[in-house]
């Protein structure tokens, strides 16, 4: 939270235009990589001054840690969306009547 206004309110714009392109569920999914995306950037530029002692071609071992759990959480919502997407498209092809 910065300056007081939660994440959601700060992205308000592009949640609403993520949610009228995907839907409610993809669209939220969505703007959450960008912010992991966001943070890995600033995690990245951090990195530049906090290098390893012992490899200093790598970040420092926590930001290594960090780092790999952003991009763990950020396959396991693209892992999420694709599900999603499939039953989406399962669902639009189904010709049950049922529908």
């Amino acid at each position: 939270m910065v300056g007081g206004l939660s994440s959601l309110h700060e992205r308000r714009d592009e949640l609403e235009k993520y949610e009228f392109m995907m839907g409610p569920v993809r669209g939220r999914l969505a703007v959450s990589l960008d912010m992991l995306t966001d943070a890995l950037i600033l995690i990245g530029q951090h990195g530049v001054y906090c290098v390893s002692q012992r490899n200093p071609s790598k970040p420092a071992l926590d930001l290594e840690t960090v780092l790999g759990e952003i991009n763990g959480a950020k396959e396991l919502i693209q892992s999420v969306m694709e599900e999603l997407r499939r039953e989406r498209d399962a669902a639009s092809n189904d010709p049950s009547p049922l529908r």
